[in-house]
C-alpha cells in the first residue's frame, strides 16, 4: 500500500487587524527581511508590514513584484534577497506574488511569510509554487521542502478587496472536494506525494460545506466592506481548508482544464485563476455523470456570485472544436493532475467541455424563464 501523507503551513493566523502583529510573530526570528508585493499592493498592505515590522527592529529590502510568477523574476528576487543578507522572506499580496516569495525563500533557504491580500486562491498555504511563462503561460509546478513557516490573512483588508477575487477564492475552494475526491476514487497521489489521508478528506469536505452555507453571505458582507463571521468563515474556507485539502487530498481534472485554457490567445487571459476553475470543477462533475441537479447546485451557486459557466462567460463563445480540443490536449498532457483522478483522452475531455457549455446555456435559459 502507498504512505499516506498530509503536510501544512507551521502557523496561520487569521483576524481582524492581524497584519499589525507581524512583527510580534517574527521577533527574534531574523534581523532583515526581503518584502514583495506589486505596487497597488504596496499603497493596501506592504507600507505598513514594512512600519510593523520595523518596530520590532526587523530591517526591510522592498521589493516590486512585476506581476508574473516566471522563472525569471523568481531568480531577479532571488538574487535581491542574496545580496541583502536577508533570513525572511515576506510576500504581499495575490497568489502569483506568494507563489514567487515561496520560490525566493526555497532559494535563499528562509523563513517563509505568506500575507494575503486576497481570499482569491489556496495558493498561500502550500509548498508549491504555479510556474508561468513571462508571457503567462502555464509551464510547471515547483515544490518545496517545507510549507510556508507563517500564513497570515487580516480580514479587514480582505473585506475591502473587490468582491471579484473573493468570488474567485470561493470558485478556486469549490473544486477542492470535487477534486479530492475523484483522486481517491481511482486511488491517485496528492500533491504531498503520497495518497490522501483521512484528515485531508474530513477538511475537504468541511471546505464544501462551508462554502455552500456562507459563501454568498460573505460575498455581500465583501460588497459592504464589512467583516461578519460569514467571511470569516469563507476566508478560513477559500485559504486555509482549500489549501490543506488539494495539497494534501490531490488535484483532478477542474486545474487541470484550468491549465489547458493557458495554452489560448485571447481575453480568457483576463479572468482569474479561480474564474477558470470553476468552468473546470463543472467539466470535471459532468465528466463523472453527476445527476443534472446537483451539477446545477453548482452553477447555481456560481451564478449567485457573478462566476462564468458558459464558454461564452470565459471569452470563449466564438472557440472552435480545434480551441477547444487545444485546450483538451494541454490539459492531458503527461504530468498533468487530470491522470490522478481520469483515465481520459484528449477527444473526450473536449466533449465534455462543449456538453459543459451547452448544460450552461440551458441552466441560464431556465432561470430566465424563472425570472420573467
Amino acid at each position: 500500500m502507498k504512505e499516506r501523507v498530509y503536510i501544512s503551513p507551521a502557523k496561520y493566523v487569521q483576524g481582524r487587524d492581524a497584519i499589525k502583529k507581524i512583527g510580534q510573530h517574527l521577533e527574534g526570528i531574523g534581523e532583515t527581511a526581503v518584502v514583495i508585493a506589486d505596487e497597488t499592493v504596496w499603497k493596501i498592505a506592504g507600507d505598513d508590514v514594512v512600519s510593523y515590522l520595523e518596530e520590532k527592529n526587523i530591517h526591510t529590502k522592498n521589493v516590486v513584484f512585476n506581476g508574473e510568477a516566471s522563472p525569471a523574476e523568481m531568480d531577479r528576487i532571488a538574487d535581491i534577497a542574496k545580496e541583502a543578507q536577508a533570513s525572511i522572506v515576506i510576500g504581499v499580496g495575490g497568489g502569483k506574488t506568494l507563489d514567487t516569495a515561496k520560490a525566493v525563500a526555497d532559494e535563499v533557504q528562509g523563513y517563509t511569510v505568506i500575507v494575503p491580500t486576497t481570499a482569491s486562491t489556496d495558493a498561500p498555504t502550500s509548498a508549491l509554487s504555479v510556474v508561468y511563462s513571462d508571457e503567462g503561460v502555464f509551464e510547471s509546478y515547483r515544490f518545496y521542502s517545507k510549507n510556508p513557516d507563517l500564513v497570515l490573512l487580516d480580514s479587514k483588508i480582505i473585506a475591502g478587496a473587490p468582491p471579484r477575487f473573493l468570488a474567485s477564492g470561493i470558485a478556486d475552494a469549490l473544486a477542492t472536494f470535487v477534486e479530492v475526491r475523484s483522486v481517491v476514487n481511482n486511488s491517485g497521489n496528492t500533491m504531498a506525494g503520497g495518497q490522501t489521508t483521512l484528515a485531508a478528506q474530513a477538511i475537504a469536505e468541511k471546505c464544501e460545506e462551508t462554502l455552500f452555507d456562507y459563501a454568498l453571505l460573505a460575498y455581500q458582507s465583501n460588497e459592504r466592506q464589512v467583516v461578519t463571521p460569514a467571511l470569516e468563515n469563507v476566508i478560513e474556507a477559500n485559504t486555509l481548508l482549500s489549501g490543506l485539502g488539494f495539497e494534501s487530498g490531490g488535484l483532478g481534472a477542474a486545474h487541470a482544464i484550468h491549465n489547458g485554457f493557458t495554452a489560448l490567445e485571447g481575453d480568457i487571459h483576463h479572468l482569474t485563476h479561480g474564474e477558470k476553475v470553476a468552468f473546470g470543477t463543472l467539466v470535471q462533475l459532468t465528466m463523472e455523470q453527476h445527476p443534472q441537479d446537483e451539477i446545477e447546485q453548482y452553477m447555481a451557486l456560481y451564478s449567485s456570485l457573478d462566476l462564468p459557466i458558459t464558454l461564452e462567460d470565459i471569452k470563449l463563445k466564438d472557440a472552435s472544436r480545434e480551441d477547444i480540443l487545444k485546450v483538451a490536449e494541454a490539459a492531458t498532457a503527461e504530468g498533468e493532475t487530470i491522470h490522478q483522478a481520469f483515465s481520459v483522452t484528449a477527444d473526450e475531455v473536449a466533449d465534455a467541455i462543449i456538453a459543459t457549455d451547452q448544460y450552461a446555456k440551458s441552466f441560464k435559459g431556465m432561470l430566465q424563464l424563472d425570472e420573467s
